[in-house]
């Protein structure tokens, strides 16, 4: 195994690691801060409850959250030297304010909402939760803007062999990152619903504080529509924009070697051969390709093989067909999950409507299982986004192979990737037996005579126990 490969391997699994915890603290923060304010407005203890006990399930999620995204950042100057040399000065403004700004913002505010119960006023405290969701948001939007500046490169000048940011305002209007940011918020909080809702189902299976965690599931499933849709609709005007920016990507999710028909039809299943560069057998929507990149039923796309020949033209030799089964079934994954979720938090709002929630087991059941879509296609959507944009690092700028640090060696490689995986294994197991532990306790083991906020006298040996 070569040190590209292995770095890339690295980075790769920890990427998708961290990026398990992401979204569902983002969605899982928003969801609590819709839920304390409904206590706020309506002066019920059930949405305090429901805020406390979702509230503790955040704070698990992103403690485990933060320890990831610290290992992954490494890896820019451990692995990726050559790449932080020719881009630091652009990519790791982007990554700093959120470090300082959107980080801290988030760390302070949590802090003051977990100790703050009952001693901030209410209005005060349910500042202090929407303020931490909008500091994940922000948080994700400047590491957004630097994973778009690889997408597209905005915003910089190439002086002494190296990339200098010369407008800044360009790298937070990157056109990539106005499509791609909606997209991934909008998964985030599909995350979040969807867990909330399994969890919630699988109360409601063992009639378990019913009405609390009915409620719980009825919230879920509204935000998880909405959501829902907001991902078709964003992802739809991210295909649309990769025609402009990046149309090899596209051209790889769809396995298309040759330029299309006129109309272009939207390929559901492929056998791909990589080696003939054909597909043998294809199960297409007819119309469908043409609607996703031009919003017409009408026009050509571009395939791979002609555009290998203008990026030759451009870039000088070399291959620039990105892995096409990877790109192609990431995709499918990605648009197969988002669509079962849209159906089921449809149907889920029907049947609680309907007063029949409680008769559906099969439905809840269904519903637990269905807390692992969201990771499925955020997972998918970002394996298609990367692999996708291969051999780039930076597209049009430096690819990857360019990017490795050149003294690494494959076994120093090898070695942390494994000491990596296991601190991440072993991770994984905490967040489940800590998620099941709280979600069996219920909601009552956040009452207040058990909440983190009671005052005790640190050497009151008897309060403690």
């Amino acid at each position: 195994m070569s040190e590209l490969f292995l770095a890339r391997l690295q980075f790769g699994s920890t990427t998708i690691f961290h990026f398990l915890f992401v979204p569902m603290s983002i969605g899982l923060v928003f969801m609590v801060a819709l839920m304390e304010t409904l206590y706020v407005i309506k002066n019920e203890d059930v949405y305090k409850k429901m805020a406390k006990f979702w509230g503790h399930l955040f704070l698990i999620n992103f403690a485990v959250g933060v320890v990831t995204g610290i290992i992954q950042e490494f890896q820019f100057g451990m692995n990726w030297s050559e790449y932080s040399r020719f881009v630091g000065d652009v990519f790791g403004a982007p990554l700093a304010i959120e470090a300082l700004l959107a980080f801290f913002m988030e760390s302070t505010f949590i802090g003051l909402w977990i100790f703050g119960w009952d001693r901030l006023s209410k209005k005060v405290h349910l500042l202090c939760i929407w303020l931490v969701s909008i500091g994940t948001m922000l948080s994700a939007f400047w590491i957004l803007a630097a994973n778009s500046f690889m997408q597209e490169p905005v915003g910089l000048v190439i002086r002494n062999g190296r990339a200098e940011m010369n407008d800044f305002f360009a790298l937070m209007t990157n056109p990539q990152l106005l499509v791609e940011f909606p997209h991934t918020i909008f998964g985030a909080l599909a995350t979040g619903a969807f867990f909330i809702g399994g969890v919630s189902a699988y109360k409601l299976l063992k009639k378990q504080e019913v009405a609390i965690f009915t409620k719980s599931f009825n919230m879920a499933m509204v935000v998880a529509l909405i959501s829902g849709l907001g991902i078709a609709f964003s992802g739809h005007a991210q295909a649309q924009h990769l025609m402009e920016s990046q149309p090899m990507k596209m051209a790889a999710s769809e396995a298309l070697w040759e330029d299309s028909d006129d109309p272009a039809p939207w390929t559901v299943f492929a056998n791909i051969d990589v080696e003939k560069q054909e597909n043998s057998f294809e199960l297409s929507v007819p119309y469908a390709l043409s609607y996703l990149a031009y919003e017409e039923f009408s026009g050509k796309v571009p395939g791979m093989l002609t555009l290998q020949k203008e990026y030759e033209e451009k870039y000088g030799p070399g291959n620039y067909i990105p892995p096409v089964k990877t790109t192609f079934w990431s995709f499918r994954i990605m648009v197969g999950a988002g669509m079962v979720m849209i159906l089921a938090a449809a149907l889920g709002l029907w049947w609680n409507f309907r007063e029949r929630l409680m008769e559906k087991s099969l439905f809840l059941k269904t519903m637990v299982a269905l807390i692992s879509f969201p990771f499925l296609a955020n997972t998918a959507g970002w394996i298609m986004t990367e692999i996708g944009r291969q051999p780039w690092t930076v597209f049009g700028y430096m690819t990857t192979s360019a990017s490795v640090s050149p003294n690494v060696s494959a076994e120093s490689l090898l070695f942390s990737f494994i000491a990596f995986t296991t601190i991440y294994l072993i991770l994984a197991i905490v967040l489940v037996f800590l998620f099941v532990r709280e979600i069996k306790k219920g909601t009552d083991h956040h009452d207040a005579e058990k909440d983190l906020n009671i005052s005790v006298d640190p050497f009151d040996k008897e309060a403690i126990q």
